[in-house]
């Protein structure tokens, strides 16, 4: 044991910090920005209709069935729903906490396996690292999976490498919770990966012995088959077409709602959801083949390159699915911090990263100027140089002058000065540079939602999706016609060329009310 006068304080501080962080980057002005269309609208408004019904074991998105997703998420949203009310907070409250668990739940496997040191950097990247961030702070079911799924394979590797057989049936208990979450997805990730881990080592039996665990499958089947049960008798064919069909089979095979992508769409999204840890990134893979000789390396590394190559053979892609492959790279990272040559390589993309905050809204006035995308979009973002107040210019280039600053004058190993770089990227993030594009993206269709709830009138969605839209009206807005003399709200690039009158245009938002006959 280190004696009380021998530690040095400033790492007892470090060590403080770094455990601050999960709650810092993921609580941290949670409710600054409005609800983000089309997903984060469309789980939260599936929520909110929960109550409006009083159906708990079914999920409607303005009265239409929705079964995009399980039930888990839902369920965690309606508690916080009752705790919070209707408020992005609520909303958004079971994913943070999802994303912080995730946070430590990886800092914990790496001081078992990795040491103290190795944890501490593990904690710090899963923290802050960009994409985790987002999907960490979204009302969505993604970062619950990402923390099952983590969970699971945590628990599958002490099992594999001790044999016992409590962390097995844990893992059993995992997947059932995230099949609950996401579907199919929570088991096909981790049989596959190990899988892959049993081969390359010739443990076939192994691994057929411990995905045919009687006892797991009870416990699995005892977590899944009531609510899916349930969702069958009620919804019937429908179910199977739309949740077991659409979303999940279609989902891998074709390209679903327009998210489609080459096939090294992951090899250049991984690296900027990395951020600022891209450059030890790098330096991981370049230990790749050391790795191997490592078991739980070996692990990670399956579990990282199976899910990079089956959601690039994937039809739909989205950056976010990738993710599920990241807490391995986390570790890995973490693993080789101390491998890291050549500072300015490291401290590139952080520069790069804080460089677009700061002119983040001269480049969507440039984008709203040009001829790109749809007029709907370049409307909204019209607004980004009106938008951005002198606090925003004023902290995202001090962010860059710290860095700078940090850069030239800290000295400490670069995977320290990384978690620098990270924090001030997490800070400006959430604080200003998240609210801003919430404002644009989000906020013309908030305050109409407001003014169209005080009328107390019948309003419907014409030719527009914004679930957003119904969650703050507090009303289920079909999507449709309105009767006559009714009140619709539409895109700016979709108003009909006659029998309506435009009574307001906020951005890329216009209100319209039909002609009477």
């Amino acid at each position: 044991m280190i004696p009380v006068s021998a530690r040095d304080p400033r790492k007892d501080w470090f060590r403080i910090l770094v455990f601050l962080l999960p709650p810092t980057m993921f609580l941290l002005c949670l409710g600054a920005a409005p609800l983000f269309d089309v997903d984060e609208g469309a789980f939260s408004e599936a929520t909110r209709e929960m109550f409006e019904r009083g159906d708990f074991l079914s999920t409607y998105l303005n009265g239409e069935h929705r079964f995009d997703k399980p039930i888990l998420i839902y369920w965690l949203q309606a508690l916080a729903y009752l705790a919070l009310g209707p408020s992005e907070w609520a909303f958004r409250l079971p994913s943070a906490l999802a994303a912080m668990t995730w946070c430590y739940a990886t800092w914990h496997f790496a001081r078992q396996r990795f040491g103290a040191d190795a944890a501490l950097a593990a904690l710090a990247i899963a923290s802050t690292s960009l994409g985790p961030m987002i999907i960490g702070r979204a009302a969505t079911a993604d970062a619950l999976l990402n923390l099952l799924l983590a969970l699971t394979l945590f628990d599958a590797w002490r099992h594999l490498e001790s044999g016992r057989r409590a962390p097995l049936l844990r893992s059993y208990m995992w997947m059932g919770l995230g099949a609950l979450t996401k579907g199919p997805i929570a088991l096909l990730i981790p049989a596959a990966v190990t899988l892959l881990y049993c081969a390359s080592r010739a443990q076939w039996r192994r691994w057929l012995k411990s995905v045919t665990d009687p006892l797991g499958w009870l416990v699995f089947l005892l977590l899944v088959a009531p609510w899916y049960a349930a969702a069958l008798n009620i919804h019937g064919q429908l179910f199977i077409d739309g949740f077991i069909l659409r979303h999940n089979v279609e989902r891998f095979s074709g390209t679903l709602e327009g998210h489609g992508g080459g096939i090294a769409y992951y090899l250049f999204t991984v690296p900027l959801l990395l951020l600022p840890w891209t450059g030890p990134l790098f330096a991981a893979i370049r230990g790749f083949r050391a790795d191997l000789a490592v078991g739980v390396r070996r692990l990670l590394w399956c579990w990282a390159a199976f899910v990079i190559a089956f959601f690039s053979l994937s039809g739909t892609k989205l950056p976010h699915y990738v993710l599920y492959g990241c807490t391995p790279l986390f570790l890995l990272i973490a693993a080789h911090r101390d491998d890291l040559k050549r500072a300015w390589a490291h401290w590139l993309p952080p520069a790069f990263l804080l460089t677009v905050y700061a002119m983040l809204p001269w480049i969507l006035a440039a984008l709203a100027a040009s001829q790109a995308g749809d007029a709907y979009s370049r409307a909204q973002l019209g607004r980004a140089l009106v938008e951005t107040t002198p606090f925003y210019v004023l902290a995202t280039f001090g962010g860059i002058a710290c860095w700078l600053a940090v850069v030239h004058y800290w000295r400490a190993p670069i995977w320290r000065t990384l978690v620098g770089a990270g924090v001030l990227q997490g800070l400006l993030l959430v604080v200003f540079v998240v609210p801003l594009a919430g404002e644009l993206a989000q906020g013309p269709v908030k305050r109409t939602a407001l003014a169209m709830r005080e009328t107390g009138e019948p309003v419907t969605l014409l030719s527009y999706t914004a679930p957003s839209f119904s969650v703050y009206r507090q009303a289920v807005t079909p999507r449709r016609q309105p009767e006559p003399g009714g009140l619709a709200v539409t895109r700016i690039d979709r108003v009909p060329e006659d029998g309506y009158d435009t009574l307001g245009v906020e951005g890329g938002v216009v209100t319209l009310r039909r002609h009477s006959p």
